[in-house]
């Protein structure tokens, strides 16, 4: 059974339990991860996912706390013997800058390097990401301080669609990205430049007509905690908002 593991849900800024944004998708036969913060080979392994079994990186948009793990990952990987390819997706300002960084690394000199590919992406609505045997994903632009790109995520079995905002502000190829999902994954920052409040995400999912709201990319910082943001968006989505939590999964099955 396919399912959703939260490896990260905070917003820009970790706080105490609570890592930068990002998602692993765990197959029968394949797994994908989705963005890259911090050290993901210790979440993977928390999540019970060998980096082996991870062939494939979506990376959302190039700000730190989406790709500061990228080095670490793929250098540790290569020290642990890692043979078969590593691919890895974004817009173009991702992938450049994604090159770029690693050149810094010098990661042409790593001996033995495994094979890794470096695949572009239109910023296209509902643009072709990538397709597993698991999983099938689609990728629409959204509304950043950079070029973003949120996911539609479909389970090739289940026919279980997730979709998943990345950093943004309100915006309606978000909402038709995540047409009739039955799970919205969306940020909660808060209602400034980039971002959405939680008030915001639910009323994108209600227009969506999604059957279930997660918040992800949130700060609980100051004076908000996890009720207030649930309360906020239940004031406009009539259906059930979770909160997701770190480790938190989603079973991608009717």
């Amino acid at each position: 059974m396919a399912k959703l593991v939260f490896l990260g849900t905070a917003s820009a800024v970790a706080f105490d339990g609570h890592e930068n944004s990002y998602l692993a998708l765990k197959g029968d036969q394949s797994s994908v991860l989705v963005d890259c913060a911090a050290n993901p080979i210790l979440r993977l392994q928390k999540a019970g996912i060998h980096f082996n079994d991870v062939n494939d990186l979506v990376i959302t948009h190039f700000h730190a706390d989406h790709v500061s793990g990228l080095p670490n990952l793929l250098m540790e990987m290569w020290i642990l013997g890692r043979k078969n390819e590593f691919r890895i997706y974004g817009s173009q300002h991702t992938i450049s800058r994604v090159d770029k960084m690693m050149a810094l690394f010098d990661w042409d000199e790593w001996q033995n390097l495994f094979p890794i590919s470096l695949h572009m992406l239109p910023e296209e609505e509902l643009a072709p990401v990538l397709e597993t045997p698991d999983f099938k994903i689609q990728s629409s632009p959204g509304d950043h301080l950079i070029p973003t790109l949120g996911l539609r995520i479909e389970t090739t079995k289940e026919n279980f669609v997730v979709a998943y905002s990345s950093d943004t502000s309100p915006d309606p190829r978000i909402i038709r990205l995540a047409r009739n999902a039955d799970i919205l994954i969306h940020e909660a920052a808060g209602s400034f430049e980039g971002h959405t409040s939680p008030e915001q995400a639910g009323e994108i999912a209600a227009q969506a007509e999604v059957g279930a709201l997660y918040l992800i990319h949130y700060s609980l910082y100051g004076e908000k905690n996890a009720e207030s943001i649930v309360t906020e968006a239940k004031k406009t989505f009539p259906g059930d908002v979770i909160l997701a939590e770190d480790f938190m999964e989603i079973e991608m099955n009717k």
